[in-house]
């Protein structure tokens, strides 16, 4: 196993406390959104893909968005322990789907395409499974439109936002000596050689 340096794991965890204390803001905006227009709680959902999505813009390495989005949600339980599992749990389910298709490269494949299809399909299953375990007879057939709709732009908004956040991070020369290239993958003459 490769180790970890101290800078790797102090930058993923000063990522995940920011992204933390903005799940704690979205979760109050969540709340009144969900007591009046449930139909657009879709739209703060893309929220939750912030920390893992600055990680690992920033630093392209593997289980970054998971260490981001677990100590995020660790801090937005800390200041609404009522709603510990469900930071806990969200900050798990989306650094894992952020994980999936860059481990599939096995980390060496860092495209902006890629985040933007994880953020899209991540939304798809996300939101898919809220308006299951919701109810469907709840929903009127274009509120079920609206809503899967707005769990999968949201994602992808936030997806553009994290990515604009990472590169001004990388600009102000934030994890420098530990990010690595966007594209590891052997040419043909390296692998010839």
């Amino acid at each position: 196993m490769q180790r970890l340096s101290t800078r790797l794991l102090m930058t993923c965890a000063a990522i995940g406390v920011a992204g933390g204390l903005v799940f704690v803001v979205s979760g109050y905006i969540g709340g009144a959104i969900s007591a009046t227009a449930p139909v657009l709680y879709g739209v703060i959902i893309g929220v939750y893909f912030l920390p893992g999505v600055v990680a690992q813009a920033l630093l392209r390495r593997g289980g970054v968005a998971l260490m981001t989005g677990l100590t995020a949600g660790l801090v937005s339980a800390a200041f609404s322990p009522q709603w510990f599992f469900r930071y806990f749990g969200a900050g798990l389910a989306i650094g894992l789907l952020q994980e999936l298709p860059f481990a599939v490269s096995r980390y060496r494949v860092w495209k902006s395409w890629v985040f933007f299809l994880a953020a899209g399909v991540a939304g798809v299953l996300f939101g898919g499974s809220v308006l299951v375990a919701l109810g469907l007879e709840h929903f009127a057939p274009l509120a079920q439109i609206v809503y899967i709709a707005l769990f999968v732009l949201s994602p992808i908004a936030f997806t553009a936002v994290g990515r604009g956040v990472a590169a001004a991070l990388a600009r102000a020369g934030v994890g420098r000596s530990i990010s690595l290239p966007v594209d590891r993958r052997r040419t043909d003459a390296e692998t010839r050689a």
